[in-house]
């Protein structure tokens, strides 16, 4: 439990009204109570701020709303709220131990402060940073290295050789490092593509449940800095995932896709091989990004083939058409018909 002073210190922001008041949960602005706080962002959520029963709301600093709450003025509510939130519901780390069910090769290097959860199984070679938990089931392969407060939910996989960066979060049923989709016809039947490379996820990346980051056929797949991915997705063999990138769930890319920093990618988008998105572009939900297709940053692409909204709300409108145009078609046939039938009675009488 914080005051409402204490939060704006936390926040960053300045606060008004009964700075003392306790405050000592979160909620949505419709069912908040005077001991919760909430938050406006955007246009629709500042009007419904007025007639939330919230003890302190987050607001911008434009706004001009009164009530009976405290507010909190920032430039950025959403991200105040995520911080307030870090701090009235602390996460307890697990306490430094290995479970007596793991098991763990003896040329495995784990740091003392690191906990190992039950029936998890630990490689040959392996490295494991400082305040990394390492959940119940998980595999770690051979020559992983992974670095400090990384967190590894229960049932994650990586396979042997996978490099992950410090203070990443992997999900429940991650599978890192899986051999890429690689075959090759010979003599009428498909051989497998050695996949000997490796994946590399960098520092902060966090990657949603029963994700799947496949190795590279040669060479490295990377995933960037401070990259976050939904549920459900799957990166190829050779992608190059930038920096910062946003991917909503059920995406999938197929191998050698270059995506470049802050992209964001929308949910069960298709991107076929060596397609390149590049920075800062925007991709709209259950887009096709054909194979060796350039999105440019700017305007947002949507549909399939992606391509530029714009002509993609175009093309909808003109098939909402479609049974108008067919009768209009239709009429004029008919119309057609009656001149001709016209002008061969015309024809005959001469």
């Amino acid at each position: 439990m914080v005051t409402v002073l204490e939060l704006a210190g936390i926040c960053g922001g300045s606060a008004e009204g009964d700075t003392a008041r306790k405050i000592s949960g979160v909620n949505s602005l419709e069912r908040a109570t005077v001991a919760d706080l909430s938050f406006a962002a955007n246009k629709k959520a500042l009007e419904a701020a007025r007639a939330s029963q919230a003890g302190c709301l987050l607001v911008p600093l434009s706004f001009d709303g009164k009530g009976d709450w405290a507010l909190i003025r920032v430039a950025e509510p959403r991200a105040a709220f995520a911080r307030a939130v870090a701090v009235l519901y602390p996460k307890t780390p697990p306490t430094p131990s290995v479970h007596p069910t793991a098991i763990v090769a003896e040329s495995a290097c784990i740091a003392a402060d690191c906990y190992i959860g039950p029936y998890a199984s630990i490689g040959e070679q392996a490295k494991i940073g400082s305040g990394c938990v390492i959940g119940g089931g998980c595999m770690v392969g051979d020559r992983v290295t992974i670095g400090e407060n990384t967190t590894l939910a229960a049932n994650v996989t990586l396979y042997d050789g996978v490099i992950v960066g410090a203070r990443v979060l992997l999900h429940a049923g991650c599978v890192i490092g899986a051999d890429g989709f690689g075959f090759t016809l010979s003599n009428g039947s498909y051989q497998k593509f050695p996949q000997i490379g490796t994946v590399e996820i960098a520092d902060d990346v966090e990657i949603g449940a029963n994700s799947c980051i496949d190795r590279a056929a040669l060479g490295v797949t990377r995933i960037g800095r401070g990259t976050k991915l939904d549920n459900l997705v799957h990166v190829g063999h050779n992608c190059s995932i930038g920096e910062h990138v946003v991917i909503a769930a059920q995406t999938g890319f197929s191998g050698s896709v270059t995506v470049e920093d802050y992209a964001v990618i929308g949910g069960q988008v298709g991107v076929g091989e060596k397609a390149k998105i590049e920075a800062r572009a925007i991709v709209g939900g259950k887009s096709g990004v054909l194979t060796s297709q350039v999105v440019h940053a700017g305007e947002p692409v949507w549909g399939i083939p992606a391509r530029p909204l714009k002509k993609h709300l175009k093309g909808l409108a003109h098939v909402e058409k479609l049974p108008e145009f067919k009768q209009q078609m239709r009429e004029l046939r008919q119309r057609l018909e009656k001149l001709e039938d016209k002008n061969r009675d015309r024809g005959g009488a001469d």
